[in-house]
Protein backbone atom coordinates (compact mmCIF):
# COMPACT_ATOMS: atom_id res chain seq x y z
CA UNK A 1 0.00 0.00 0.00
CA UNK A 2 1.80 3.62 -0.83
CA UNK A 3 2.82 5.64 2.18
CA UNK A 4 0.76 8.56 2.74
CA UNK A 5 2.88 11.54 3.24
CA UNK A 6 -0.09 13.28 5.78
CA UNK A 7 -0.52 9.71 7.48
CA UNK A 8 -2.69 11.31 10.11
CA UNK A 9 -5.77 11.81 7.54
CA UNK A 10 -6.77 10.26 4.07
CA UNK A 11 -6.97 12.56 0.93
CA UNK A 12 -10.17 12.19 -0.64
CA UNK A 13 -11.08 12.91 -4.00
CA UNK A 14 -14.92 12.25 -6.04
CA UNK A 15 -14.50 11.59 -9.58
CA UNK A 16 -18.10 12.70 -10.99
CA UNK A 17 -20.76 14.47 -9.74
CA UNK A 18 -23.47 12.12 -9.11
CA UNK A 19 -26.68 12.35 -7.38
CA UNK A 20 -25.32 9.39 -4.96
CA UNK A 21 -21.97 11.55 -4.31
CA UNK A 22 -23.85 14.99 -3.84
CA UNK A 23 -26.49 13.64 -1.29
CA UNK A 24 -24.98 11.27 -0.02
CA UNK A 25 -21.14 10.39 0.17
CA UNK A 26 -19.24 13.49 -0.28
CA UNK A 27 -21.29 14.95 3.29
CA UNK A 28 -20.22 11.53 4.52
CA UNK A 29 -16.67 11.61 3.78
CA UNK A 30 -16.75 15.25 5.42
CA UNK A 31 -17.76 14.07 8.22
CA UNK A 32 -15.29 11.40 9.33
CA UNK A 33 -12.35 12.19 11.68
CA UNK A 34 -9.25 11.44 9.54
CA UNK A 35 -10.96 12.27 6.25
CA UNK A 36 -10.21 15.13 4.29
CA UNK A 37 -12.51 15.75 0.91
CA UNK A 38 -9.47 17.87 -1.27
CA UNK A 39 -10.69 17.55 -4.81
CA UNK A 40 -13.75 16.80 -7.06
CA UNK A 41 -13.81 15.92 -11.13
CA UNK A 42 -16.60 16.12 -13.42
CA UNK A 43 -16.21 16.40 -17.31
CA UNK A 44 -17.99 19.88 -17.13
CA UNK A 45 -15.59 22.04 -15.17
CA UNK A 46 -18.02 24.39 -14.71
CA UNK A 47 -20.12 22.07 -12.63
CA UNK A 48 -17.17 20.71 -11.06
CA UNK A 49 -16.39 23.68 -9.91
CA UNK A 50 -20.07 25.23 -8.48
CA UNK A 51 -19.98 21.62 -6.40
CA UNK A 52 -16.68 22.63 -4.88
CA UNK A 53 -17.74 25.45 -3.68
CA UNK A 54 -20.89 24.47 -2.46
CA UNK A 55 -19.33 21.63 -0.59
CA UNK A 56 -15.93 23.93 0.20
CA UNK A 57 -13.85 21.21 -1.37
CA UNK A 58 -10.42 23.13 -2.42
CA UNK A 59 -9.60 21.80 -5.51
CA UNK A 60 -11.98 20.96 -9.07
CA UNK A 61 -11.21 19.26 -12.15
CA UNK A 62 -12.52 19.85 -15.81
CA UNK A 63 -11.28 16.03 -16.49
CA UNK A 64 -11.31 12.28 -14.84
CA UNK A 65 -7.83 11.94 -15.96
CA UNK A 66 -6.64 15.24 -14.47
CA UNK A 67 -7.61 14.68 -11.31
CA UNK A 68 -6.02 11.44 -11.12
CA UNK A 69 -2.73 12.69 -11.97
CA UNK A 70 -2.88 15.03 -8.93
CA UNK A 71 0.03 13.51 -6.49
CA UNK A 72 -1.42 14.35 -3.21
CA UNK A 73 -4.60 12.60 -3.78
CA UNK A 74 -4.96 9.25 -1.54
CA UNK A 75 -7.97 7.57 -2.48
CA UNK A 76 -10.95 8.00 -4.97
CA UNK A 77 -14.56 7.60 -4.72
CA UNK A 78 -16.08 6.53 -8.07
CA UNK A 79 -19.91 6.94 -8.10
CA UNK A 80 -20.02 6.64 -11.97
CA UNK A 81 -22.50 4.22 -14.14
CA UNK A 82 -21.65 0.57 -13.48
CA UNK A 83 -20.23 0.42 -17.06
CA UNK A 84 -17.41 3.05 -16.34
CA UNK A 85 -16.68 1.03 -13.02
CA UNK A 86 -14.12 -1.18 -13.88
CA UNK A 87 -12.27 1.33 -16.66
CA UNK A 88 -11.88 3.89 -13.94
CA UNK A 89 -11.30 1.77 -10.91
CA UNK A 90 -8.09 0.41 -13.42
CA UNK A 91 -6.94 3.63 -13.90
CA UNK A 92 -6.98 5.20 -10.54
CA UNK A 93 -4.87 2.17 -9.83
CA UNK A 94 -2.57 2.99 -12.16
CA UNK A 95 -2.30 6.37 -10.65
CA UNK A 96 -1.70 4.63 -7.09
CA UNK A 97 -5.16 5.72 -5.71
CA UNK A 98 -7.22 3.11 -3.27
CA UNK A 99 -10.61 3.14 -4.56
CA UNK A 100 -13.92 2.81 -2.77
CA UNK A 101 -16.05 2.27 -6.08
CA UNK A 102 -19.90 2.15 -6.28
CA UNK A 103 -21.79 -1.05 -6.37
CA UNK A 104 -22.44 -3.14 -8.46
CA UNK A 105 -18.22 -3.22 -8.76
CA UNK A 106 -18.79 -3.94 -12.48
CA UNK A 107 -20.74 -5.21 -14.93
CA UNK A 108 -19.64 -8.97 -14.79
CA UNK A 109 -17.19 -11.05 -12.27
CA UNK A 110 -14.75 -11.09 -14.94
CA UNK A 111 -14.64 -7.47 -14.92
CA UNK A 112 -14.25 -7.09 -11.11
CA UNK A 113 -11.61 -10.07 -11.49
CA UNK A 114 -9.67 -7.01 -13.53
CA UNK A 115 -10.05 -4.57 -11.25
CA UNK A 116 -8.73 -6.69 -8.50
CA UNK A 117 -5.63 -7.64 -9.98
CA UNK A 118 -5.02 -3.80 -11.31
CA UNK A 119 -5.09 -2.65 -7.39
CA UNK A 120 -2.68 -5.94 -6.20
CA UNK A 121 -0.24 -4.67 -8.87
CA UNK A 122 -0.35 -1.10 -7.82
CA UNK A 123 -0.57 -1.83 -4.12
CA UNK A 124 -3.74 0.17 -3.45
CA UNK A 125 -7.16 -1.10 -1.90
CA UNK A 126 -10.26 -2.03 -3.20
CA UNK A 127 -14.13 -1.58 -1.78
CA UNK A 128 -17.22 -1.96 -2.91
CA UNK A 129 -19.29 1.13 -1.84
CA UNK A 130 -22.29 -1.19 -0.14
CA UNK A 131 -23.24 1.39 2.75
CA UNK A 132 -26.07 -1.13 3.56
CA UNK A 133 -23.22 -3.79 5.15
CA UNK A 134 -21.79 -1.15 7.54
CA UNK A 135 -25.64 -0.41 9.09
CA UNK A 136 -25.40 -1.79 13.16
CA UNK A 137 -28.76 -3.90 12.46
CA UNK A 138 -27.43 -5.93 9.83
CA UNK A 139 -24.43 -6.56 12.43
CA UNK A 140 -27.39 -7.10 15.33
CA UNK A 141 -29.51 -9.27 12.88
CA UNK A 142 -26.19 -11.22 11.55
CA UNK A 143 -24.76 -11.79 15.38
CA UNK A 144 -28.91 -13.26 15.97
CA UNK A 145 -28.35 -15.94 12.71
CA UNK A 146 -24.75 -16.71 14.06
CA UNK A 147 -25.55 -17.09 17.21
CA UNK A 148 -28.15 -19.63 16.94
CA UNK A 149 -31.20 -17.81 17.72
CA UNK A 150 -33.63 -18.81 14.83
CA UNK A 151 -31.66 -22.14 14.41
CA UNK A 152 -30.28 -22.83 11.05
CA UNK A 153 -31.16 -20.42 8.54
CA UNK A 154 -33.05 -22.03 5.98
CA UNK A 155 -35.08 -19.39 3.60
CA UNK A 156 -34.37 -16.02 2.65
CA UNK A 157 -36.59 -13.61 1.38
CA UNK A 158 -35.12 -10.29 0.19
CA UNK A 159 -37.09 -7.67 -2.15
CA UNK A 160 -35.78 -4.02 -2.99
CA UNK A 161 -38.22 -1.98 -5.60
CA UNK A 162 -38.92 1.72 -6.08
CA UNK A 163 -39.90 3.42 -9.28
CA UNK A 164 -37.75 5.09 -11.26
CA UNK A 165 -39.91 7.54 -13.24
CA UNK A 166 -37.14 9.82 -14.78
CA UNK A 167 -37.10 8.40 -18.32
CA UNK A 168 -33.57 10.11 -18.84
CA UNK A 169 -31.94 8.02 -15.95
CA UNK A 170 -28.65 6.02 -16.52
CA UNK A 171 -30.29 3.42 -14.98
CA UNK A 172 -32.41 2.96 -18.47
CA UNK A 173 -29.17 2.99 -20.79
CA UNK A 174 -28.44 -0.79 -21.46
CA UNK A 175 -24.76 0.69 -22.73
CA UNK A 176 -23.96 2.33 -19.37
CA UNK A 177 -25.18 -1.23 -17.14
CA UNK A 178 -28.75 -0.30 -16.46
CA UNK A 179 -31.30 -2.64 -15.09
CA UNK A 180 -32.95 -3.55 -11.87
CA UNK A 181 -30.83 -6.54 -10.67
CA UNK A 182 -27.42 -4.61 -10.56
CA UNK A 183 -29.11 -1.35 -9.55
CA UNK A 184 -30.89 -3.03 -6.17
CA UNK A 185 -31.43 -6.63 -6.82
CA UNK A 186 -27.50 -6.94 -5.81
CA UNK A 187 -29.00 -6.23 -2.14
CA UNK A 188 -30.75 -9.10 -1.33
CA UNK A 189 -28.29 -10.95 -3.26
CA UNK A 190 -25.61 -9.96 -0.94
CA UNK A 191 -27.52 -10.14 2.16
CA UNK A 192 -28.51 -14.00 1.57
CA UNK A 193 -24.69 -14.59 1.01
CA UNK A 194 -24.04 -12.71 3.74
CA UNK A 195 -26.89 -14.52 6.08
CA UNK A 196 -25.89 -17.67 4.85
CA UNK A 197 -22.35 -17.30 4.94
CA UNK A 198 -22.30 -19.43 1.94
CA UNK A 199 -22.14 -18.62 -2.13
CA UNK A 200 -24.93 -19.67 -4.02
CA UNK A 201 -24.56 -23.04 -6.82
CA UNK A 202 -27.54 -21.98 -9.01
CA UNK A 203 -29.63 -19.41 -10.30
CA UNK A 204 -32.97 -19.49 -11.84
CA UNK A 205 -35.01 -16.07 -12.39
CA UNK A 206 -37.62 -14.45 -15.15
CA UNK A 207 -37.99 -11.07 -15.82
CA UNK A 208 -39.52 -8.21 -17.74
CA UNK A 209 -37.44 -6.02 -19.93
CA UNK A 210 -37.64 -2.53 -21.47
CA UNK A 211 -37.51 -2.66 -25.67
CA UNK A 212 -33.91 -1.67 -25.31
CA UNK A 213 -33.15 -5.01 -23.13
CA UNK A 214 -33.01 -3.82 -19.73
CA UNK A 215 -34.09 -5.53 -16.71
CA UNK A 216 -37.13 -3.57 -15.13
CA UNK A 217 -38.43 -6.35 -12.82
CA UNK A 218 -36.70 -9.31 -12.03
CA UNK A 219 -37.30 -11.94 -9.06
CA UNK A 220 -35.43 -15.47 -8.48
CA UNK A 221 -34.19 -17.99 -6.61
CA UNK A 222 -30.55 -18.52 -5.73
CA UNK A 223 -29.88 -22.37 -4.27
CA UNK A 224 -27.04 -22.56 -1.62
CA UNK A 225 -25.25 -25.70 -0.69
CA UNK A 226 -27.32 -27.89 2.01
CA UNK A 227 -30.69 -27.52 0.78
CA UNK A 228 -31.01 -23.54 1.19
CA UNK A 229 -32.91 -20.95 -1.03
CA UNK A 230 -33.10 -17.12 -1.39
CA UNK A 231 -35.91 -15.54 -3.27
CA UNK A 232 -35.09 -12.34 -4.04
CA UNK A 233 -37.03 -9.35 -6.20
CA UNK A 234 -36.11 -6.16 -7.57
CA UNK A 235 -37.71 -3.76 -9.47
CA UNK A 236 -37.58 0.22 -11.04
CA UNK A 237 -42.12 -0.29 -11.69
CA UNK A 238 -43.12 -1.34 -8.15
CA UNK A 239 -43.73 1.20 -4.93
CA UNK A 240 -40.57 1.48 -3.28
CA UNK A 241 -40.34 -1.55 -0.69
CA UNK A 242 -37.27 -2.97 1.07
CA UNK A 243 -37.29 -6.10 2.73
CA UNK A 244 -35.48 -9.25 4.26
CA UNK A 245 -36.26 -12.07 6.30
CA UNK A 246 -33.77 -14.82 7.30
CA UNK A 247 -36.27 -18.46 8.09
CA UNK A 248 -34.97 -21.00 10.42
CA UNK A 249 -35.50 -24.15 12.05
CA UNK A 250 -36.71 -22.15 14.76
CA UNK A 251 -37.78 -19.25 13.92
CA UNK A 252 -37.01 -16.13 11.89
CA UNK A 253 -36.17 -12.66 11.69
CA UNK A 254 -37.23 -10.09 9.63
CA UNK A 255 -36.21 -6.31 8.77
CA UNK A 256 -38.03 -3.49 6.85
CA UNK A 257 -35.73 -0.93 5.99
CA UNK A 258 -32.55 -3.20 5.72
CA UNK A 259 -30.55 -1.91 2.73
CA UNK A 260 -31.23 2.03 2.63
CA UNK A 261 -33.00 2.56 5.78
CA UNK A 262 -31.99 6.22 5.30
CA UNK A 263 -32.45 8.81 8.88
CA UNK A 264 -34.87 6.78 10.43
CA UNK A 265 -34.72 4.26 13.33
CA UNK A 266 -35.20 0.55 12.36
CA UNK A 267 -36.59 -2.37 13.84
CA UNK A 268 -35.34 -5.94 14.07
CA UNK A 269 -38.43 -8.45 14.57
CA UNK A 270 -37.81 -11.89 16.16
CA UNK A 271 -40.01 -14.72 16.21
CA UNK A 272 -39.34 -17.87 18.17
CA UNK A 273 -43.01 -20.23 17.84
CA UNK A 274 -45.67 -17.50 19.54
CA UNK A 275 -43.03 -15.17 20.87
CA UNK A 276 -42.24 -11.84 18.53
CA UNK A 277 -40.01 -9.35 20.09
CA UNK A 278 -38.85 -6.18 18.51
CA UNK A 279 -35.45 -4.61 18.71
CA UNK A 280 -35.05 -1.19 18.03
CA UNK A 281 -32.05 -0.12 16.46
CA UNK A 282 -31.25 3.72 16.84
CA UNK A 283 -30.96 6.18 13.60
CA UNK A 284 -27.18 5.63 11.52
CA UNK A 285 -25.48 6.99 8.83
CA UNK A 286 -24.67 3.69 6.78
CA UNK A 287 -22.44 6.22 4.42
CA UNK A 288 -20.54 7.94 6.66
CA UNK A 289 -20.01 4.19 8.44
CA UNK A 290 -18.51 3.17 5.06
CA UNK A 291 -16.49 5.92 4.21
CA UNK A 292 -14.99 5.16 7.85
CA UNK A 293 -14.26 1.87 8.10
CA UNK A 294 -12.47 2.26 4.26
CA UNK A 295 -10.80 5.10 5.70
CA UNK A 296 -9.90 3.63 8.94
CA UNK A 297 -8.05 0.68 7.25
CA UNK A 298 -6.44 2.62 5.59
CA UNK A 299 -5.04 4.95 8.18
CA UNK A 300 -3.91 1.31 10.17
CA UNK A 301 -3.47 -0.69 7.21
CA UNK A 302 -5.16 -3.22 8.65
CA UNK A 303 -7.65 -5.86 6.05
CA UNK A 304 -11.05 -4.07 4.95
CA UNK A 305 -13.88 -5.54 6.90
CA UNK A 306 -15.36 -6.62 2.79
CA UNK A 307 -12.42 -7.72 0.69
CA UNK A 308 -12.90 -6.95 -3.29
CA UNK A 309 -13.39 -10.77 -3.42
CA UNK A 310 -16.99 -10.79 -1.82
CA UNK A 311 -17.94 -8.33 -4.35
CA UNK A 312 -16.64 -10.46 -7.03
CA UNK A 313 -18.48 -13.64 -5.38
CA UNK A 314 -21.53 -11.50 -5.49
CA UNK A 315 -21.01 -10.86 -8.98
CA UNK A 316 -21.12 -14.35 -9.68
CA UNK A 317 -24.56 -14.65 -7.98
CA UNK A 318 -25.94 -11.92 -10.43
CA UNK A 319 -24.18 -13.16 -13.21
CA UNK A 320 -25.95 -16.40 -12.68
CA UNK A 321 -29.62 -14.37 -12.18
CA UNK A 322 -29.42 -12.34 -15.22
CA UNK A 323 -28.39 -15.58 -17.52
CA UNK A 324 -31.31 -17.08 -16.39
CA UNK A 325 -33.22 -14.53 -16.91
CA UNK A 326 -32.52 -13.74 -20.24
CA UNK A 327 -32.26 -17.64 -21.07
CA UNK A 328 -36.36 -17.74 -20.65
CA UNK A 329 -37.30 -14.23 -22.67
CA UNK A 330 -40.00 -15.23 -25.12
CA UNK A 331 -40.09 -18.29 -23.83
Amino acid sequence: MPVSSHPTAIHWSVLGAARIALNQVIPAIQQVAGAELIAIASRDLDKARATAAHFGIPKAFGSYEALLEAPDIDAVYIPLPNALHAPWTIRAAQAGKHVLCEKPLALNASQVGEMIAACREHGVQLAEAFMYRHHPQIAQALERVRAGEIGTPRLIRGSFSFELNRPDDVRWDPALGGGALLDVGCYPVSAARLMFGAEPVKALAAATFTPRGVDETLAGVLVFPEERYALMDCSFRLPLRQGLEIVGTAGRIALSWPYNPGPRPTAITLVRGDEETTITVPPANSYALMVEAFNDALLSRRPLPYPPEDAQANMRALDMLAASARSVIGD
